[in-house]
């Protein structure tokens, strides 16, 4: 990776973990609100952990030793830009819809996924403010 695309990843890493930790339904929905998941865009992998509802950290292309996650959501770069438009096309527009019909996979503990389903899609929404990990 050059030096360029990481100061990218790592931008957009904290723009994501601003904006999450500030969003008041993930506050009002995040006390019980505990996992890590990796967001995978082909170009970039990044590792988010979240505790009580908010991001603790989240690790950019992480090495095998630090790839610990109980789910990942993977879709190449073109997707995650399609989901990320503030009015993404049709498909595009929620991750069932996106995994369904276009190239987005859930894979992991799918259990905990859909325990702290609607904090997950809710961070999945912010990324129409942060614009994408890609």
């Amino acid at each position: 990776m050059t030096v360029a695309a990481e100061k990218t990843a790592n931008r957009w890493a904290e723009k994501f973990r601003r904006v999450s930790d500030e969003d008041p339904e993930l506050r009002a929905h995040g006390k019980y609100y505990t996992c890590s998941f990796m967001i995978d865009t082909g170009e970039h992998r990044y590792l988010v952990r979240v505790h009580r509802g908010k991001v603790e950290d989240i690790v950019v292309d992480p090495g095998p030793l630090d790839e610990r996650y109980q789910f990942a959501i993977r879709a190449s770069a073109d997707t995650w830009r399609k989901f990320s438009q503030e009015t993404p096309e049709p498909m595009y527009h929620g991750i069932f819809a996106a995994s369904f019909q276009k190239d987005m996979r859930l894979e992991g503990d799918l259990l905990v996924l859909m325990q702290n389903l609607r904090c997950v899609v809710r961070h999945l929404e912010l990324l129409r403010k942060t614009g994408a990990p890609a």
